[in-house]
């Protein structure tokens, strides 16, 4: 059974940090890299960033580059996505997603190449 779990989101004011946790369950042999969307009222969901399940490969959005970090605790299995010097274009609903893709660079970014998604959780940034 496949189980996403997000936490840590909230409400902060702008250039603060919150650190968001995937926790995850059933793996499967398929999956390929973990990946963060987020939603905002009224707009597509954006690709944030993603991690490589083997391996350090990490990609990003240019919006949060060098702002957020993606990270893995193998451990507890849980994904992690680090946010700082948040913006109020921040806001949004976060969402962690299994990508089954198995191509790095044709399927990171593409919400269709993610088979399994967590229900998300509400990021709130105040000005």
């Amino acid at each position: 059974q496949v189980q996403l779990v997000e936490s840590g989101g909230g409400l902060v004011q702008a250039g603060a940090s919150l650190r968001l946790s995937c926790a995850v369950s059933g793996r499967s042999f398929n999956w390929y890299a973990m990946g963060w969307f987020r939603q905002a009222p009224g707009s597509e969901r954006e690709f944030v960033g993603a991690i490589r399940w083997s391996g350090s490969n990490t990609y990003y959005a240019d919006s949060v580059k060098g702002r957020f970090t993606i990270s893995r605790d193998n451990a507890k299995n849980t994904v992690y996505l680090q946010m700082n010097s948040l913006k109020p274009e921040d806001t949004a609903v976060y969402f962690c997603a299994v990508g089954v893709f198995g191509d790095w660079t044709l399927g990171v970014t593409r919400a269709q190449k993610y088979g399994y998604w967590g229900q998300g959780t509400q990021v709130t940034v105040s000005s």
